[in-house]
């Protein structure tokens, strides 16, 4: 039973449809394990845009700290050089030159002045003679004048008046008499090409996008340049709810400016009212990435191709194997002159009967069918037109033979043998008796016979093996009742006796 099983089984997993079956699940995992490594390295690639951000934001936050932490410096130096005394003694040149040293030697700053309590310049480190401008509505003026513990005040960017056509950041100090009494403040003008100078030196790829706002949503610098978003306030745009809430970030977002959809990561400066903001372009992130994604796509369609193509290949041949191999297993079981089972096979159906009818009980019933005087009409007419005689007699009992489980073989010769399972001796002689008559019908002309056409003599036997007994046993009641009908005058059929089975011979018709 195993052993049957497991043929079955290496049957079906070499059929066609088992192979087919396996190249589309192998694809399909393919497929799968492509389409699951495309999608992690579309994540890496957004890892890595994540990565570069950060480190991005990394060196602009420390050059935008490290230096204004020097124009700081600077601007307590003038603070506290404006409120010594012994500087104040000083020529009015000398006394210039000694406020504003060292602190004319940064770079990206567009002016230092210093500013009386009513808002008027007194000192320019550009120029000898004050210009005359006032400054008392700007907030960097007011928020000394009306709070003394401000400290330095950075502001938004403004258009100068002293640089028209330019933008100008400006940090400033309280000045204070001995008394605690506003005597002024202290500027200095931070020339925006600074940010736009840096925020150019870091490298996005094309739309990237560097920006540094306020943290009250004015846009202080944004890169790619615009004039005219300089100075706007977006406040009220969505994403200004994340730099409020939280220190830095990531996240995606397409720009209202441009409607490029960027990664932007963010971080709010610690010391500076400022948030840094990077954008990569999803275009510039997922370029290598859909070019490998194309190349390994395309791999795969080929491959999977490849693999169909050789999977129904294999599959045609495999078929075409089968169809030969049922054929040959046709032709072995197969008489090549009558059509009717062979020898070989009717061996085989007779033990698988015969084993039946011992399990169920039932009768196992036997015709043995055998020309009249086959001999005398091959000599007469030849030996081609007694191969025609087997063949229309084959053909005769082959019409007789109706349910799957009866057969008929040619069991050698001009002898035939009919296998009719669970059939009893009634039944068997009916079925022999209209194969005789239908033969008999036929009128083949045959010259040695008495009848004067060909006829067939069968032998009936009908058993119920229910005791252990060899199949011959069937075999030889049927050949000693065929041996009775040919002694006895044949065209005929004779029934066998038997102790199993009542039986009655039956005469000529």
């Amino acid at each position: 039973m195993a052993r049957r099983w497991s043929a079955r089984f290496y049957q079906k997993l070499a059929s066609p449809q088992a192979i087919a079956g396996t190249v589309i699940v192998f694809a399909l995992f393919t497929v799968v394990i492509c389409a699951l490594i495309l999608l992690q390295t579309r994540d890496d690639a957004v890892s890595r845009a994540r990565d570069t951000s950060r480190n991005l934001v990394s060196v602009a936050e420390h050059d935008i700290e490290r230096n204004f932490e020097i124009y700081g410096v600077a601007l307590q130096m003038i603070v506290d050089r404006v409120n010594d005394p012994e500087v104040a003694k000083l020529p009015w040149s000398m006394r210039r030159d000694l406020v504003f040293d060292r602190a004319t030697s940064k770079i990206n700053i567009g002016a230092m002045v210093v500013l009386d309590a009513k808002g008027n310049v007194t000192m320019d480190a550009e120029s000898e003679t004050p210009p005359k401008v006032n400054f008392s509505e700007r907030k960097y003026f007011a928020v000394h004048r009306d709070n003394p513990n401000v400290g330095l005040y950075i502001s938004g960017p403004y258009p100068t008046r002293l640089h028209p056509g330019s933008h100008t950041l400006v940090l400033s100090r309280r000045i204070s008499a001995p008394d605690g009494s506003f005597k002024g403040v202290a500027l200095i003008g931070i020339d925006l090409q600074y940010f736009r100078k840096l925020f150019g030196s870091l490298s996005l790829g094309p739309n990237g996008l560097v920006a540094l706002l306020n943290r009250d949503g004015t846009v202080t610098m944004r890169y790619p340049y615009s004039e005219d978003v300089i100075g706007t306030n977006v406040q009220d745009d969505d994403v200004m709810h994340r730099f409020n809430t939280e220190q830095e970030g990531c996240f995606w977002v397409d720009s209202k400016l441009d409607g490029v959809r960027r990664y932007h990561c963010f971080k709010s400066l610690a010391d500076l009212p400022f948030i840094i903001i990077v954008g990569e372009t999803e275009q510039h992130i997922y370029t290598q990435w859909k070019r490998r994604a194309t190349m390994i796509g395309s791999l795969m369609a080929l491959l999977i191709v490849g693999l169909f193509s050789l999977a129904l290949a294999l599959s045609l041949q495999l078929q075409r194997r089968m169809r030969a191999e049922a054929d040959l297993s046709l032709l072995a079981k197969t008489d090549g002159l009558t059509g009717l089972s062979n020898r070989h096979m009717l061996d085989e159906i007779l033990g698988r009967e015969w084993r039946r009818a011992r399990r169920t009980r039932n009768a196992l019933s036997l015709l043995f069918v055998d020309l009249d005087w086959f001999k005398s009409y091959n000599d007469t007419y030849g030996h081609q037109a007694g191969d025609d005689a087997l063949t229309a007699v084959a053909r005769c009992i082959s019409d007789h033979v109706h349910r799957p489980t009866d057969c008929a073989a040619r069991y050698g010769g001009e002898e035939f043998i009919v296998v009719l399972p669970n059939t009893n001796a009634e039944g068997a002689t009916a079925v022999a008796q209209k194969i005789r008559t239908a033969i008999d019908a036929l009128r083949i002309p045959h010259t040695g016979s008495v009848h004067e056409h060909v006829t067939v003599s069968i032998g009936v036997s009908t058993l119920v093996p229910t005791a252990p007994r060899e199949i011959g046993a069937v075999i030889k009641s049927a050949d000693e009742a065929l041996y009775r009908a040919k002694t006895t005058g044949r065209n005929r059929v004779v029934v066998a006796e038997t102790p199993e089975v009542e039986v009655e011979e039956v005469a000529e018709v």
